[in-house]
């Protein structure tokens, strides 16, 4: 085998960073990934060890400032950015023009419509440049943009709510089978990995034990990215999110209207040809329905339906780790795309 690919991981103090660094640690083409902080200061710890004692005893997780100098004199050719939106927003303008391939974890280059990108409030330092990169980044879903990862600099790895809702409703909607103007509505539910480390009073323990509650409806930050994959309009999807007491996973159920009265046979055969060859998207036969712990701790985006006798309601139903296939799996997907590797290498 050749050379292994220079990595270098920004922000894997955070949950996604870490499931990243273990990845890319045991991925069979990429060195172990050279960490980086933010600053001098950071969280004040100088090893990943520090903040997940669970590495302890592997040899070491450095966490060094970012230094681009220090970047080129390591090799590093891919920087993943497991970073805030702001962030990402500031960092990625340098890393393209020190030459880097970049895949972003957050959602600061995922959205090409302003109206959608207005709900992080950016203050880009030149316009002109955010602009270059806004159109040149490449929505960093496997399944639907394959050839355009491949050639890619930036990729904007997508959200994991935007990931479980596209997967499972793309297939019908190409094939013409969703009626849109009779609405979609796509009821999720996230564990509180999703929320991010950073502690709030919601993912606080008495705020989440023995609770089930919805927050930012109607003005999820995920929704733009919904609606401009699947060329909807913002009217024509209603995406409620909810925090379960779990630690990680996310379940979609997803409410559609079939435009004529239409077989389950034809369903599973049109989410199944349309995924075909695609090894991290599991179909499930109908009245099997996927489940938060089949797809925990994999890559896979689980997809599964129930149609209602009449033919025409369908309730469909998508399952993904938000860790894995919904941020740090889907990013090493992206990696093995950009390079030409096998899609699963360092995701079995």
């Amino acid at each position: 085998m050749s050379a292994k690919l220079k990595s270098a991981v920004l922000g894997a103090s955070g949950y996604s960073g870490l499931e990243l660094t273990r990845i890319i640690e045991r991925h069979p083409r990429l060195e172990k990934p050279m960490l980086m902080r933010r600053d001098s200061n950071g969280d004040g710890a100088k090893d990943l060890a520090e903040v997940f004692p669970e590495l302890s005893g592997n040899g070491g997780y450095p966490l060094r400032p970012l230094s681009w100098p220090e970047l080129k004199r390591e090799g590093v050719e891919l920087l993943f950015l497991a970073t805030p939106h702001e962030a990402s927003r500031s960092l990625v303008p340098e890393a393209i023009a020190q030459g880097l391939r970049v895949i972003d974890l957050s959602g600061a280059w995922r959205l090409k419509r302003e109206q959608h990108r207005a709900i992080y409030s950016f203050q880009d330092a030149d316009e002109a440049t955010a602009a270059e990169l806004t159109a040149m980044a490449v929505y960093g879903l496997p399944e639907l943009n394959t050839d355009r990862i491949a050639a890619a600099q930036l990729v904007a790895n997508p959200g994991c709510y935007a990931t479980s809702v596209i997967l499972a409703l793309m297939p019908l909607l190409e094939a013409g089978f969703i009626d849109r103007e009779r609405g979609i509505i796509s009821d999720s539910k996230s564990g509180v990995s999703g929320a991010g480390k950073a502690p709030t009073s919601r993912t606080h323990f008495v705020s989440v034990s023995d609770n089930f509650s919805a927050y930012s409806v109607f003005n999820h930050r995920h929704l733009g990215e919904m609606v401009e994959q699947l060329n909807l309009n913002d009217a024509d999807l209603t995406f409620t999110p909810h925090l379960l007491p779990i630690p990680r996973g996310i379940l979609s159920t997803i409410y559609v209207h079939l435009n004529r009265p239409t077989k389950p046979e034809e369903v599973e055969s049109c989410l199944r040809d349309f995924y075909s060859g695609k090894h991290w998207v599991r179909v499930f036969a109908t009245p099997k329905l996927p489940e938060v712990q089949f797809s925990l701790h994999t890559n896979y985006c689980d997809l599964g339906f129930c149609l209602a006798n009449d033919g025409q309601r369908l309730i469909l139903v998508s399952c993904v780790d938000n860790l894995l296939k919904g941020a740090a799996g889907q990013a090493v997907q992206n990696v093995n795309l950009m390079y030409g590797w096998g899609e699963r290498e360092g995701l079995q």
